[in-house]
């Protein structure tokens, strides 16, 4: 790949593009974004790329790196996502109940606080997989809040007084919210949690002034609800076929009689926007339940990627990765936007890390699949991504609906908590690699019949995890209990750089710098600091938790700080997070992450790093 970003000209290179788009974006969060000392949305830009222009902590002093100081959230269940850091604030969000608070970080103190009032009888038992929060959303002086029992809420920045709120869902119904919304424009983007407890998935966009309704697409069921046109909604029907028009009713047709309208396909992971094309993209998850002997068919539109107009919400293509999900691998992970040279042709990317063990690569202008392969060569529910047709090729000794219901189908990979969870990937233009924070387990998976009640669950299978025990890169057993890595990976060519073993998954995400380091945490509690290049670890330090939070970069007062949000929980975490000990209890993670309490504890506490003066050149 070119390197066409040269001597520290990324952001304005960034913010050229931005403002190629016109109106497009939101215009201050675009002039924050041209400012690498901000950090205004999950993924530091638009496009979800988590690369940071900050340079002071760098690949040659990354091991004088020091804690700064640390703040305790007062909130012990899982802390995922990370703090924004804007204009000299910094914004700092909790798991359930959802406190934020706007931190200075001169001193430290608290310039406000904010605790919604929720009712946690009511939300936290129809929440799957821990209380997490994913992060806060910025835009037209506004904290975006999305509480966990739907209610989205627009904070005063300077105050943290409520302007106001709207209910996206309803938790009697199994609805939740853990995902962090996005400013596009002049709207407010977000989705709903609950596959678990058959709800229906969609994307939904608020007026950023008012919170007023602007679209919803949901995603299954009827052509004018799910927002495609049956004419000009492209899908990639492979080589062989090329783009074509989804027709009509596409979803409907892929599902047997109404199970559409508890269908899944939910929507809590993260979006990205290009202004220029002004697209969103996103993933629907798994389709409900998970056994799937319960709902033949391709169970379109979840497991799909989705090009939306922002504007209106129609979707311009869609690409579905794992049709007839057999296996719960939900297709929420981030999107990133990244503009790479393939084949000789320049493209405008879209590369996706799906939790089915596969990394795609797609033209995020037509949504024409260009490479997807392995990113954890151990995977074997397909033995690979026929190019011909654009689907997996499933290894039948894996299906889990080959035997039945009530039928054990062993030693699939990965689990269903994927090859890669919800922590969001960076990419560095400098290397023009991706950054993949990984898992290496695999699982025993049993369908049993479920029958549908509003509010309650509907999984429908017994699920036990485990460590891989084969090798990430040849994907032969080796004996090996690690259960994550960390990977370098070229989307260009669907390759593996270098990949580093870790004892427990890494669940956090990944931040990519201009001084050629990429951070992770890990489950046991450190912070990790890596050359880009090599992987070589640089620096660790133990946090007072289990790392499952996205450590973020910003610059204050002349130093760049990187914070991170410690706080075990999570899927992985589960278990310790909610005291519970049955090996396929928490949707079959505890077993696989008992020993974790050899090693952490619960709590909750951002940690803040910096190089001491000394250090600074």
């Amino acid at each position: 790949m070119k390197q066409p970003f040269k001597n520290g000209l990324i952001a304005a290179a960034v913010a050229s593009a931005l403002v190629a788009g016109g109106a497009q974006a939101n215009q201050e969060v675009v002039k924050l974004s041209q400012n690498p000392a901000n950090w205004p949305t999950w993924g530091g830009n638009y496009w979800g790329t988590r690369y940071s222009e900050l340079d002071q902590i760098n690949n040659r002093n990354a091991d004088k790196l020091q804690a700064a100081w640390t703040f305790s959230t007062g909130v012990l269940r899982g802390h995922e996502g990370g703090p924004l850091f804007i204009n000299g604030v910094l914004y700092v969000h909790t798991p359930f109940p959802n406190r934020v608070y706007a931190i200075n970080p001169k001193d430290q103190s608290i310039i406000w606080k904010h605790e919604p009032t929720q009712d946690p009888d009511e939300t936290i038992p129809v929440m799957c997989c821990d209380t997490v929060n994913r992060g806060l959303a910025y835009g037209d002086g506004k904290i975006i809040l999305q509480q966990a029992d739907t209610t989205l809420t627009a904070l005063d920045a300077k105050t943290g007084k409520v302007v106001w709120q709207v209910k996206n869902g309803d938790p009697k119904l199994g609805m939740t919210n853990t995902n962090a919304p996005l400013v596009v424009k002049d709207k407010v983007l977000t989705g709903i949690s609950g596959g678990e407890f058959g709800v229906r998935g969609f994307i939904a966009a608020y007026n950023l002034k008012d919170g007023k309704l602007a679209w919803k697409a949901y995603s299954t069921g009827p052509d004018d609800e799910i927002k495609v046109d049956p004419e000009k909604t492209m899908t990639w029907m492979g080589k062989d076929k090329g783009l074509q028009p989804v027709d009509k009713d596409s979803s409907l047709k892929t599902w047997e009689g109404d199970q559409w309208k508890i269908g899944g396909g939910t929507t809590w992971g993260w979006y990205s926007y290009d202004p220029k094309l002004n697209l969103v993209y996103y993933g629907s998850g798994n389709p409900s339940t998970w056994n799937p002997v319960q709902r033949p068919g391709d169970n379109k539109w979840s497991m799909t990627i989705w090009a939306r107009d922002a504007d209106t919400g129609v979707a311009k293509w869609v690409y579905q990765m794992t049709p007839h999900d057999e296996w719960d691998y939900d297709g929420i992970n981030e999107m990133v936007l990244a503009d790479q040279k393939i084949n000789g042709k320049e493209r405008k990317t879209l590369v996706h890390f799906d939790r089915n063990g596969f990394g795609y690569t797609l033209d995020r202008e037509t949504g024409e699949l260009l490479v997807a392969e392995k990113f954890d060569k151990a995977v074997n529910w397909a033995t690979h991504i026929d190019m011909k047709t654009g689907r997996p090729v499933v290894n039948s000794e894996y299906s889990t609906e080959e035997g039945g219901e009530d039928w054990t189908t062993e030693d699939i990979c990965p689990a269903a908590l994927g090859s890669k969870n919800q922590g969001p990937v960076a990419y560095s233009p400098r290397t023009g690699l991706f950054y993949v924070n990984g898992n290496h387990v695999c699982m025993n998976y049993e369908p049993f019949e479920v029958e549908y009640t509003p509010g309650q669950p509907y999984v429908g299978a017994t699920v036990s995890m485990f460590p891989a025990g084969k090798d990430a890169e040849t994907g032969k057993k080796d004996g090996s209990m690690n259960l994550g890595q960390f990977t370098a990976w070229d989307a260009k060519t669907g390759k593996i750089a270098w990949t580093y073993k870790e004892p427990f998954s890494v669940w956090s995400g990944v931040l990519a710098t201009k001084g050629d380091v990429v951070v992770h945490g890990t489950l046991e509690g450190y912070l990790k600091v890596r050359d880009a290049k090599s992987g070589k670890e640089l620096y660790k330090f133990k946090t007072p938790s289990g790392i499952i939070g996205n450590p973020n970069t910003w610059m204050f007062e002349g130093k760049q700080y990187i914070g991170v949000l410690s706080g075990l929980g999570g899927w992985a975490g589960i278990g310790m997070a909610a005291g519970l000990e049955g090996d396929t209890e928490g949707l079959g993670a505890v077993g696989a992450y008992r020993s974790l309490d050899k090693f952490t504890q619960l709590g909750g506490v951002l940690s803040v790093f910096a190089l001491p003066d000394s250090a600074v050149k």
